[in-house]
Formats: C-alpha cells, structure tokens, sequence
C-alpha cells in the first residue's frame, strides 16, 4: 500500500513538474512578446507600440508603469514595455525583475503646446537651445541619469511673474518626473522651472493621468506638457511639440 502511494505521490510530482516547465514564459525580445500578457502605461508609445505594431500580444494598460511592475513583480503580467531610463529606475528598485537586452522603437521627448500658442513654443525651444549650449542640459543629465545611478537634485529654480504658466505631467515617471518628500521634482519639472522662468511667468504643476495630459492642454487647464512624452506624428494632429529634448528607446521589463 506505501509503495502504490509512494508511485502515486511521484507520479503527481512529475504532472507537477511538467506544468511547470511548459508554463515558463521566456522573453528575450521583442519577438518573444506574441501570445503574452504584456503591461505598458495607458496612453504611452509603449501602448501604441503593443497595439498596432506587436502581434498577437495581450495588452493590459496600467496608469503607470510603476503599477506595471508591480503587476509583473506578482505574476499578473509576463513582462511591461516603457522607456528605457524609467525602466531602469524601476529595475534598480526591484531586484526580482530585470530588462531585456533588445532596444526598439526609438523616442524622441518634446514639450507639447497648444497649436495657437507660437510665443511660448518659441521660448521653449529658446530655452531648450540655450541649455543645450551653455551646459546647463548635460549638467541636468548628470544629476538627474548619472553614471552611478544615484541622482542629485539640483536647487529648485524660483520662478515669479504676473501671469502664471501651468505645466501639466504624470508624476509617475522617474527619473523625468516623480514625487519626492510630496513635491513634484526630475528632469522635466527643473526644465519647465527654466522654462517659466525665461518666459517672465511664474510656474504651477499640475499633476495628472498621463493619458488626460493633451485634452487638459486643449481646454486650456495647463499651457504645456512636460512628461516625457514622445513626439509622434498623431499627437502632432492635436498639438504642436518643440525641439526633442530627449532621445531614448522602448524596452521589456521581465520577472528574473
């Protein structure tokens, strides 16, 4: 009787184990996505990637892609696309997941403006040329993408002014925009502290859902996005963007 259980209970391990092995997912690019369930953040490049260029993929959406991870970390998802340097920020704080080596569908980060607002898309890319040329903007990068992934916060540039310009971002988006001891602060809010600041107007944040950020510009509830957003042909039918300021790549997060 011990020895037909013993068979039994052996027989059930090797069933067990045989599962296992065949619901392994394996990811090593883009290609290995068709026929998982893949997160990316609502109303990204990612998203559109998943969408209209992967096949066969099962797209869940997230609000942000820190809720991705999240969703990847306790086996909801088999992997998440975003862009690489938030992606890194999320990898250095969960060890448990890792990101492919496989880069694709190049970005280009613009501030967006709405289509009537010429004056201020010309001082934005103002601002974004003299960064550029004075050092400022490889300074911001050394401080806010560092070489040894610990980032620097720079003085918060003060901004004042009879009129006020309001940017709108998603706050979920480390290292370009992210809470910190409940203030807005990255890469994207010091450029738009310059931003207003060289604009003679002083600057309010305004943070919400990435996927809401280009109907709040066209109501006019904020007077531009900076949220690392990509510079694509069909956001260009609804908004006008300023010279890329940022230039990066989508990549997969999977479980180690």
């Amino acid at each position: 009787m011990k020895k037909i259980a013993f068979v039994l209970a052996a027989a059930s391990l090797l069933a067990l184990s045989g599962c296992a092995k065949k619901g392994k997912v394996t990811i090593n690019s883009a290609a290995d996505l068709k026929g998982k369930n893949v997160g990316c953040q609502a109303g990204t490049t990612g998203e559109l990637y998943l969408t209209e260029e992967a096949k066969g993929v099962n797209v869940k959406s997230f609000k942000t892609g820190i809720d991705a991870a999240l969703d990847l970390k306790n086996g909801g998802i088999d992997a998440v696309v975003l862009d690489e340097i938030p992606a890194k920020e999320i990898v250095k704080k969960n060890p448990q997941l890792e990101i492919v080596q496989d880069k694709f569908a190049s970005e280009e980060y613009a501030i967006a403006v709405r289509k009537s607002d010429s004056g201020l898309l010309a001082s934005i890319n103002k601002t974004i040329k003299d960064m550029k040329s004075d050092g400022t903007y490889d300074d911001l990068l050394a401080r806010f993408i560092p070489a040894d992934g610990e980032i620097k916060l720079p003085e918060t540039i003060q901004t004042s002014g009879s009129k006020v310009v309001k940017m709108g971002t998603n706050a979920a988006f480390p290292p370009f925009e992210y809470i910190e001891s409940s203030d807005p602060v990255g890469f994207d809010i010091t450029l738009s502290q310059m931003i207003a600041r060289d604009y003679g107007a002083r600057l309010e944040i305004v943070n919400m859902e990435f996927d809401a950020l280009i109907a709040a510009l066209q109501s006019g509830a904020i007077d531009f996005i900076a949220s690392g957003m990509t510079a694509t042909d069909e956001r260009r039918k609804n908004v006008d963007f300023s010279d890329t300021y940022f230039s990066t790549n989508q990549v997969i997060i999977v479980r180690k």
